[in-house]
């Protein structure tokens, strides 16, 4: 069964990531699209740097032409934002983008983007799953060069164009310039490289890359931009006296950030100074929508401006909704995605970084100097995350104990509410929560704990994992 959870459909390349699943993919999309007759308006493909990505978009347009829905493509690997953004500037149905995020190299998969440039939300992708299982064994294929020479695939010309003037435009571009802050950027080996580097040379940064070679197995690491990842660029940031380190994972959706002091910032601190930034130094009024397995500190700085904080389910589709709804400020995750009122309803780590930038430039402080006057206003709250295997034969069991039977460890300290909207919330009388849910993408079950200290979070985390004997 081909399942897509709050990222797309994700699969090891070769197991179940291969031509025939995604021609069945591909042929179940077709059907729904005709079924909603929404076949009239071309589908934008795009592909990041994984391996097989370049080659199963082709195999998806190679179906899609052949059940008459037109297809425009690109010439070279492009991030989720440019799928989005492109979907939502030129009023198309739909966006499908080969790609499996921040997962190992031996992933890969495909996200599916709705009309307005939004995450597919759960009505789309139960359908499709529909579509997709009922698909038999005739799957009518047009070969691409077919598809190319009949005028059913289409390449974008200039596809970052409309996209970085969208960024750039927002941008306090005179703070930047007047700054010229030298920035250490690691691209992880992902398709965000060509869009930031733009942004960073029109703003007059200086920059130089680390890891922008095309690599399948990305260096060996997780293409996701997290402390134990950015080691090497924490260390030469401090080693070439650099402003900034920046790192974006795979496709261009996540974002991470590393002080001058070689300090890595993470994904819930760089919430919090962003949302802080806007609503402080530039003036934005309105709410913050956070997930629930990330920080509460967003919490209580919104109360401070008289603003509310939403809390909404995993899964970014949720976030954006949320957004729209309340005209929030800002909406992000603690696994290292955000966006901004105004711009696409999903994950950019492009606008993120190049507002990140204008932080530093236009406060004249470093991110560790900001946050340390926040953490003297609001108090400190400490994030830990444990992702946690267990074998396929426990994952009933686990799913009774948390979900169904909602049976709960021994805390030692009391708590003020429970909450099964996604996965197990607990709410600490002391400000802190810890939740236990399943991975919508990978077999693990995650664990995020927050307290005012890395132990007290901690402590809530071996708790779980005594009663449940992992």
């Amino acid at each position: 069964m081909i399942k897509f959870g709050t990222g797309g459909w994700r699969a090891e390349i070769g197991k179940d990531f291969c031509q025939d699943n995604i021609r069945r993919v591909a042929f179940g999309f077709v059907q729904y699209v005709k079924k909603r007759r929404e076949a009239a308006r071309p589908v934008m493909i795009g592909y990041d740097r994984r391996f097989l990505s370049d080659s199963a978009a082709q195999w998806i347009a190679e179906v899609l032409c052949a059940g008459g829905i037109k297809v425009l493509f690109l010439h070279r690997s492009a991030p989720t934002p440019l799928v989005m953004h492109t979907v939502q500037h030129r009023d198309l149905y739909y966006g499908l983008e080969v790609t499996a995020s921040h997962n190992p190299s031996t992933y890969n998969g495909i996200k599916i983007i709705v009309r307005e440039g939004r995450d597919a939300p759960p009505e789309v992708t139960e359908a499709l799953e529909s579509e997709i299982a009922a698909v038999g064994d005739d799957i009518p294929v047009l070969p691409f060069d077919e598809c190319v020479e009949q005028g059913l695939v289409k390449y974008i010309e200039n596809p970052f164009n409309d996209f970085l003037d969208s960024v750039l435009n927002v941008l306090d571009r005179d703070a930047i310039r007047a700054r010229g802050p030298r920035i250490l950027f690691d691209t992880m080996h992902g398709s965000a490289t060509y869009p930031l580097l733009v942004v960073f040379h029109t703003t007059r940064c200086t920059v130089d890359l680390l890891h922008e070679n095309k690599d399948a197995y990305f260096g060996g690491m997780m293409p996701a931009p997290e402390e134990k990842t950015l080691g090497e660029l924490s260390r030469k940031v401090v080693a070439g006296g650099y402003d900034l380190g920046i790192g974006v994972d795979g496709d261009g959706d996540r974002l991470g950030i590393v002080d001058s002091n070689g300090q890595y910032i993470t994904a819930n601190e760089i919430l919090v100074l962003l949302y802080y930034y806007l609503h402080e130094y530039k003036g934005w009024k309105g709410p913050v929508v956070r997930n629930v397995a990330t920080t509460h500190m967003l919490d209580r700085i919104a109360a401070d401006f008289n603003e509310a904080s939403y809390e909404v389910p995993v899964g970014f589709k949720y976030i954006s909704s949320k957004i729209d709804e309340v005209d929030a400020v800002l909406g992000g995750e603690s696994s290292g995605g955000l966006t901004v009122r105004g711009h696409i309803h999903g994950k950019d780590s492009v606008y993120a970084a190049s507002l990140f930038v204008e932080m530093i430039c236009k406060t004249g402080k470093t991110p560790t100097a900001l946050l340390k006057k926040l953490r003297k206003k609001y108090g400190t709250f400490v994030m830990v995350e444990e992702n946690i295997r267990f074998s396929p034969e426990r994952k009933e069991e686990l799913d009774r104990i948390i979900m169904t039977d909602r049976l709960l460890p021994d805390f030692g300290k009391p708590y003020e509410m429970l909450s099964y909207r996604d996965g197990c919330k607990v709410y600490f009388a002391d400000g802190g929560f810890v939740i236990c849910r399943f991975s919508g993408t990978e077999p693990l079950l995650r664990i995020f704990a927050e307290g005012d200290s890395r132990e007290a979070a901690a402590e809530t985390i071996r708790a779980w994992r005594n009663f449940l004997d992992l």
